[in-house]
């Protein structure tokens, strides 16, 4: 069984920085793409970034280009989201996946085969 366990989120201004820590376990993550999705209020779940398997590939959504940067130490069985230049539209809970199933390309995944609890990212203007 694999759990997933985020930490990092909380309260930032406009333009500040936060770095999100997934650690994982029940799996060896060298074995899987991993990545991150947001849910803000009222909206659904959604694709943030991804990363391959041993981090020689990632993917973004349009939104976070530039300012986010995904990237995993699988000694540590932890992935990371460095988020830079945050802005209030960022305020979401973020989640960690892990994706057994999706094939790495061009396109995001939709769904993953695990996730996190989730932590809350909020962004004040």
């Amino acid at each position: 069984q694999v759990q997933l366990v985020e930490s990092g989120g909380g309260l930032v201004q406009t333009g500040g920085s936060l770095r999100l820590s997934c650690v994982a376990s029940g799996r060896t993550l060298s074995e899987y793409a991993m990545g991150w999705f947001r849910q803000a209020p009222g909206e659904e779940r959604a694709f943030v970034a991804a990363i391959s398997r041993h981090g020689g590939a990632t993917l973004y959504t349009d939104a976070v280009k530039g300012r986010f940067t995904v990237s995993r130490d699988n000694a540590k069985n932890t992935l990371y989201l460095q988020m830079d230049n945050l802005k209030p539209d960022d305020t979401a809970v973020y989640y960690c996946a892990l994706f057994a199933k999706w094939m790495w390309g061009s396109t995001p995944p939709t769904e993953a085969d695990y996730w996190g609890q989730g932590t809350q990212v909020t962004v004040s203007s």
